[in-house]
């Protein structure tokens, strides 16, 4: 256990996220208590971490179970506003825990979602590459390889971008709450389709509603991309996907798209007859997520699929005429090692995707994974960043280039989740999301709404989880974002 001795809340939130990173199987016990109290509490068996921090000064002590106490503080000299307090704020914990553990973060003291936004900011403010290599290495401590990562896929991410005139656009999300059965890690809003069928009738009449509504909703912005996930779209049949895209065709411009994603998903709920309605209205982009080519994995997870149907289904998307596909795998997925996942890339490349979409596992508080992770912690890899190392060498040997990338809280290795593609098949909604440059209305049932103001602000509108009370309560829903759209954001 690590027990953690604060004055006050102003920054708990960085000091869990960043001291986890370190201490990742220890759990957390936030106390608050005068730093002259604190940093004299011991424990024969707990990590202790004192923190005090005022306007001028910052102090932290750390003593490890051995009894070893190691210091690091920071005397302010300037005057500074909150952002960059806080940035000095972790880098003196950082340091602590450097000493006290002997290990370096590669993302430093970065632990938000989207660690691009830096780069992305100073190139498109065109204050150039060595002042945005300098500011993640000076201001986060981020290591040499993840900057110039960040930094490749800034650039990438710029250019995309700049040739979309994305700032007087907006981009459509459809959630699609369902799925054959819910995986082990899974902390996303999904039901499992068999015990929700008597609802899946009154959720597509529901989002049907609200897509309607979202027709004249933006009337000043061009609608640039359409994005449906979940969940696994494909766990709905193909008569309700077939009444959800027409309707989606009826009620946008979708022929001056750039773009139209849609997760198929699993490959035991995709179908031929799926994949050509998909077609039929217009998708552009598809992707179906195997996470591993190793059966004792899948079984394990609860992904009610084999390896064989994976081939299966890309095999009939194919046929059916799709010509931009995305695989989706995962690293740190318990049992596995690097072997598994060389194993998993040899099974893939015959199938030749147009982009891989790499996610390091992040165990969130709402997967089952979460609740079974005393038991799981003997499978739980060692070797993730060897994993995600041998992901990066396959991309960069055939021809895949990072695009876009993002964290997690709870990261496996504090690594990141990585998008490759191949030249001009890069998914645009995935920049735009991660990078908030311009408004995600977002439908469905816990769909969440970016709207982006004129200024760069972003407020955040959700819709509720439940199926249930996403059916009754739509109108609710649609009156939300109408709120936030009369107020100019």
């Amino acid at each position: 256990m690590i027990r953690i001795y604060l004055e006050n809340d102003s920054f708990e939130h960085d000091v869990r996220s960043l001291t986890k990173a370190f201490f990742k199987k220890e759990e957390q016990v936030v106390t608050y208590m005068p730093y002259e109290e604190a940093k004299n509490v011991t424990s024969d068996e707990d990590i202790i971490l004192a923190v005090f921090n005022d306007k001028e000064d910052i102090k932290m002590q750390l003593r490890d179970p051995s009894g070893v106490l190691h210091t690091e503080e920071f005397h302010i000299t300037e005057k500074k506003d909150r952002r960059l307090y806080k940035n000095d704020f972790k880098k003196v914990l950082y340091k602590v825990c450097v000493k006290a553990t002997g290990t370096e973060l590669p993302w430093g003291t970065l632990t938000g979602i989207r660690p691009t936004k830096v780069p992305f900011d100073f190139l498109e403010n065109g204050e150039g590459e060595e002042a945005a290599r300098r500011f993640m290495e000076d201001e986060y401590l981020c290591g040499k390889e993840k900057t110039d990562l960040s930094l490749e896929v800034a650039k990438r991410e710029l250019k995309l971008l700049s040739a979309i005139d994305y700032k007087e656009g907006y981009s459509i999300y459809i959630g699609i709450p369902f799925c054959p059965s819910i995986c082990l890690y899974c902390s996303f809003s999904s039901y499992a389709i068999g015990a929700y069928k008597n609802y899946v009738d009154k959720y597509v009449d529901a989002l049907c509603k609200e897509i309607e509504w979202a027709g004249t909703a933006i009337k000043d912005k061009v609608l640039k991309t359409i994005y449906i996930g979940g969940g696994t779209p494909s766990s709905l049949s193909a008569e309700h996907l077939e009444i959800l895209l027409k309707k989606i065709n009826e009620t946008f411009n979708v022929k001056d798209l750039l773009e139209f994603s849609v997760e198929a998903g699993r490959p035991d709920s995709i179908t031929m007859e799926k994949l050509v309605v998909l077609k039929k209205y217009g998708v552009t982009r598809i992707s179906i997520n195997p996470q591993t080519m190793n059966e004792s994995t899948l079984k394990l997870i609860g992904r009610a699929h084999t390896p064989e149907q994976v081939k299966e289904a890309y095999a009939m998307a194919r046929q059916a005429g799709h010509d931009n596909i995305n695989l989706d795998l995962i690293i740190g997925l318990p049992g596995e090692n690097a072997d598994s996942v060389a194993y998993t890339l040899r099974e893939i490349e015959p199938l030749n995707p147009e982009s891989l979409t790499v996610h390091a596992l992040a165990i969130k508080r709402a997967a089952n994974l979460k609740e079974q992770l005393d038991k799981m912690y003997a499978l739980m890899p060692t070797d993730a960043a060897k994993m995600q190392q041998l992901t990066s060498e396959y991309a960069a040997a055939h021809g895949y280039d990072p695009y876009y990338l993002y964290r997690q809280k709870n990261i496996t290795d504090n690594l990141e989740n990585i998008g490759y593609a191949k030249e001009g098949k890069e998914c645009l909604y995935n920049i735009l999301i991660m990078e908030e440059k311009h408004t995600i209305l977002a439908l469905g049932a816990g769909a969440a709404c970016k709207f982006v103001g004129a200024d760069g602000s972003v407020t955040r509108t959700e819709n509720v989880k439940s199926v249930k009370d996403y059916i009754e309560r739509v109108s609710e829903m649609i009156e939300r974002k109408e709120a936030v759209i009369r107020s100019g954001y």
